[in-house]
């Protein structure tokens, strides 16, 4: 009997992996292709939608392999989450990300190269740090995954400079294979995709992007808290609510919590605690509706969604079809609405201007924040600078929007770098030595155990700043985190400790000099051509959601360059279409059109308006019960009316 191949063997191997560590019998769709193919040591990009699985397909070829597996991924959430998932079944795996001490990195990175872990979470912001390259090139690395693979990609909705330090950390690993995974790319993204990751060949794996269980309806509305509220109130489940900004979020919520729904709000400016309690009690159940803007979601697993609603349009079908894909990922009958009003198509338009400024006020700005800091000229290469957006638009009279576009414009420019907020821990340092803290008179009970406890819990802290966390004080003393807080306050009040609270901060890294203002160039590439993309971005989005001829469905598989011949059957536009086809009845939006025409006329009784409207009794009592329900049409002793 002849022996197994290798590629058999392996294909074995990963069948075993699959079954030990997540009790699964088989492979889903293409995840056994891309396995393979990442196995094989062949680059590979995989195109699977949310939902589709994605990370088997590293974390299984990882474990059939000798050496570590670098996960590259801007999701916080998903880092955190996908690692203690994986501790939990018993496998190695760190991550580093924003908030960690310069000495917890380099303890993650030391165990990376001699505490034979599988898989280290990294942020492609830090790849391109000193520390993190030249521990790298001491580790046995056996393959790279790039999550969100089209943030490497200026034709992409969501590029991200950062990325394209991915290519030069391939030059410090050669022959090591990489694997780029994305719900979301359109075919002239794909090929961009492979050609900035250095791929040896093209090597593509397609999943469909269909959504067989999930239906996409556009509601025309006038009043979209009203339309929110009656299909809440219609539909059991699980929901979240996409809005534009963070204020809306709160409104929102507070519309919900007086209707008796119950319903918590989500943005990026939320500490990390508040973000972790909201998400716990969305995912129990324990409050079925989470607000949010397009923060959340990311990294996030509920399968048992039932319905997303957008009650403010996305900028790009790509952003709308990874939202709306959080819907139904159970498998089971699952909605995504957009409620879209007439005046949406110029609120939309507006973001434009928003997102590219002129390119004289994207100097302007250039230039003040040079006065900002006090930076002479040929000054400023590597410098690092907190940034308080609000405080420089007060002082020079901008608005944020426009200021925070034209930073990430000089960004890839590249005169500037411009993070987003940072997460920075708090920070602490006794500034007395330890022999006379003890010599302090008696400060109360609370105050000594809050002492006893810090210096239990961080080392060096008389030495250097100690990353400290108030939430893991409190438990651990018995107090509430505002006692921990006040009493830290006293503390640096009493020149004992000093203290730095915790803070959200974007920062600006002058990646060279200052330079004259006329001399600044913004390369057609940075602006007129990602400009014009945009433009078609939003005008895809304002076709899709004003199309009412076509399958949603079909219409979203043709933008990522799928060819679909069926019609799903189940979107608004399908939905109408059958009836108008099959029963010779108008459209719904068509029906109550005439409805509404005719009692602006005269009041009438159900039967005598089904006669004049020449309808199926089912049909219009399944509108009137709409039209009722949004106070549009009320009854008046048997008698159906406009209300006034």
């Amino acid at each position: 009997m002849s022996p197994a191949s290798p590629n058999s063997q392996l294909s074995t191997l990963n069948s075993q992996l699959l079954k030990q560590y997540w009790g699964y019998d088989n492979f889903r769709g293409i995840q056994e292709d891309i396995i393979n193919s990442i196995g094989e040591g062949k680059d590979t990009l995989g195109l699977m939608p949310t939902g589709g699985g994605k990370s088997i397909t590293f974390q299984v070829p990882a474990l059939a392999k000798e050496g570590l597996c670098i996960v590259i991924t801007p999701l916080i959430a998903l880092m955190k989450d996908q690692v203690q998932n994986l501790k939990k079944r018993g496998i190695k795996a760190l991550a580093i990300y924003s908030g960690m001490s310069r000495q917890e990195i380099l303890t993650t990175l030391e165990n990376c190269i001699f505490g034979n872990f599988k898989f280290l979470y990294i942020s492609p912001e830090r790849l391109d740090t000193e520390i993190f390259r030249t521990k790298l090139q001491r580790m046995n690395v056996c393959m790279i995954t790039v999550d969100e693979s089209h943030c490497i990609s200026q034709w992409g909705y969501d590029f991200r400079p950062a990325y394209l330090k991915i290519a030069e950390i391939r030059e410090l690993l050669p022959g090591v294979p990489v694997l780029a995974l994305t719900a979301t790319a359109t075919p002239a993204v794909v090929k961009d995709i492979q050609a900035r990751l250095h791929f040896r060949e093209e090597n593509v794996f397609r999943m469909s992007f269909e959504r067989k269980n999930l239906a996409y309806i556009v509601r025309n509305t006038d009043n979209k808290t009203r339309e929110l509220l009656h299909i809440l109130r219609r539909m059991s489940g699980s929901a979240i609510i996409y809005v534009r900004n963070r204020r809306r979020t709160k409104e929102i919520t507070e519309l919900l919590h007086n209707e008796d729904i119950t319903a918590d709000f989500y943005h990026a400016g939320l500490d990390n605690a508040t973000k972790d309690i909201r998400q716990q009690r969305w995912q129990t159940g324990e409050s079925r509706v989470m607000v949010a803007t397009n923060a959340f979601g990311m990294g996030i697993d509920k399968p048992d969604v039932r319905i997303v609603i957008h009650l403010d349009l996305p900028d790009s079908i790509e952003a709308y079809f990874q939202e709306a894909g959080r819907a139904g990922r159970d498998g089971e009958k699952a909605y995504a609405v957009i409620l879209y009003a007439k005046s949406d198509k110029t609120t939309l338009h507006k973001r434009i201007p928003d997102t590219f400024p002129e390119k004289d006020y994207i100097k302007e700005v250039y230039e003040h924040i040079q006065y900002y800091y006090q930076m002479a000229m040929g000054d400023g290469q590597d410098c690092v600078r907190e940034f308080n957006i609000e405080d420089f638009c007060r002082k020079f009279k901008y608005f944020p929007v426009p200021v925070d576009s034209a930073l990430k414009i000089l960004t890839q420019a590249g005169y500037l770098e411009y993070t987003d907020e940072q997460d920075n821990a708090s920070r602490l340092l006794f500034t007395i030595r330890r022999d006379e803290l003890y010599k302090l008179r008696e400060m109360g009970e609370n105050m000594d155990k809050l002492i006893q406890t810090v210096l239990r819990s961080y080392t060096g802290v008389f030495t250097d700043f100690a990353f400290i966390n108030e939430d893991s004080l409190a438990v651990r003393t018995g107090l509430t985190r505002k006692q921990v807080y006040d009493l830290l306050i006293q503390l640096a009040k009493q020149r004992i400790v000093s203290y730095i609270p915790h803070k959200k901060t974007p920062y600006i890294i002058y990646t060279r000099e200052r330079v004259e203002m006329r001399h600044l160039q913004i390369p057609r590439s940075v602006y007129e051509e990602r400009k014009e993309r945009y433009e078609k971005r939003i005008d895809a989005m304002l076709d899709y959601v004003t199309n009412d001829t076509v399958c949603r469905s079909r219409m979203l598989l043709r933008y990522f360059g799928e060819t679909n011949e069926h019609n799903c059957g189940q979107c608004d536009t399908c939905i109408s279409l059958r009836n108008k086809e099959v029963t010779g009845q108008p459209s719904s939006k068509e029906l109550t059109a005439k409805l509404l025409h005719v009692l602006s006329r005269q009041a009438m009784s159900p039967a005598a308006l089904a006669g004049h409207l020449s309808v199926e009794k089912e049909t219009l009592i399944d509108l009137l019960h709409e039209l009722l329900d949004k106070d549009q049409v009320i009854a008046v002793d048997g008698m159906l009316q406009i209300k006034k």
